[in-house]
C-alpha cells in the first residue's frame, strides 16, 4: 500500500540539477538522516544519483524534485516496508531579484518533530505561502509557540546586524537548509532564539533556499530594510563557490 498517500508517509529534495557536486551530496545526506530518523528504507547514494541522472536526460540547471514514497502495511501505526521514487523534472522557476514578506497567521510548535525534516506532508507550508499571495507579498515568516521565528514556508532566514550573521535556532522548529549550510561553512552565522524585535535595525535581511539561493528582504510588514548590493554579490558567490564544490569535498573552514 502507498503510505505517503493514505498517510503523509514521505521525504522529498529540491534540487537544482547541475550535475554531481558537493551540494547534491548535502540533499542526500539530509534525506537519509531524515529516513533514519522516522525509521524509514532509504536509497543508497548511487541509487539516488543515477535515478536523477537518468531522469534528466544528460541536461542540467534543471529542477529536480526527488521523491522517497513509503509502501507497506495499511495499517497506519507499522512501519513502511518499502519505498518507491519518482524524480519530477522541470524548468528553473523564475524568481525576483527581491522580496516582501508578511507575517504568517499560522504558528509552528517547536516539538513538532515534522518541521524539522523535508516531508512530504506539506499541507502547512502550503497554507502559508497562500495567505502570503492572497496578501500580496512573497512569502509569510512563521513564529513558534514562544514568538520566536522560525522560516518562511519555504526558505531559511539569515540576517545580518552589528556586522555578524544570524540566524533561526533549529530548535525554534525549522528545517535548515542545504543552502544556509552551505554558507555556515565558510561564514560565521550564530544560530538564537530570535523575535520580531531583533529585526529593528537589522543591515540586511535574506531568504535562502536551493531554487532562489539568497534573496534580500526589503520589506516586512511595512518594516523596511536597506538593500546592500554588495553584500548581497558576495554571499551569492559563496554559494555558488561551495555548491560547486566536488562530491568529495568537506568542510574547508570559515572564514
Amino acid at each position: 500500500m502507498n503510505r505517503a498517500l493514505q498517510f503523509g508517509e514521505g521525504l522529498f529534495e529540491t534540487i537544482h540539477w547541475r550535475g554531481r557536486n558537493y551540494k547534491l551530496k548535502k540533499h542526500y545526506e539530509r534525506l537519509r538522516s531524515s529516513a533514519e530518523f522516522f525509521g524509514y528504507p532509504c536509497p543508497e547514494y548511487g541509487e539516488f544519483v543515477r535515478e536523477i541522472e537518468k531522469a534528466t536526460a544528460g541536461n542540467k540547471n534543471l529542477y529536480v524534485k526527488y521523491l522517497l514514497l513509503l509502501k507497506g502495511s495499511e495499517y497506519y501505526g507499522d512501519y513502511p516496508e518499502g519505498y518507491e521514487t519518482k524524480v519530477l523534472v522541470k524548468k528553473l522557476p523564475q524568481t525576483p531579484e527581491r522580496v516582501k514578506l508578511c507575517l504568517s497567521s499560522y504558528r509552528r510548535h517547536s516539538r513538532n518533530p515534522v518541521f524539522y525534516h523535508k516531508t512530504t506532508n506539506f499541507l502547512f507550508s502550503v497554507l502559508v505561502k497562500r495567505e502570503a499571495k492572497i496578501r500580496g507579498f512573497f512569502d509569510g515568516i512563521v513564529l513558534n509557540e514562544r514568538n520566536f521565528l522560525t522560516e518562511t514556508s519555504s526558505a531559511n532566514l539569515l540576517i545580518y546586524k552589528r556586522g555578524k550573521f544570524f540566524t533561526p535556532a533549529r530548535e525554534s522548529g525549522l528545517l535548515q537548509g542545504t543552502t544556509l549550510e552551505l554558507l555556515s561553512e565558510e561564514i560565521s552565522i550564530k544560530e538564537e532564539f530570535i523575535s520580531l524585535d531583533f529585526l529593528k535595525d537589522a543591515e540586511g535581511v535574506f531568504i535562502l533556499n536551493s531554487l532562489i539561493k539568497l534573496l534580500p528582504v526589503l520589506e516586512i510588514e511595512g518594516e523596511r530594510f536597506r538593500e546592500n548590493k554588495e553584500l548581497v554579490k558576495e554571499l551569492r558567490e559563496v554559494i555558488e563557490r561551495r555548491e560547486l564544490l566536488s562530491e568529495s569535498s568537506g568542510n574547508l573552514g570559515k572564514g
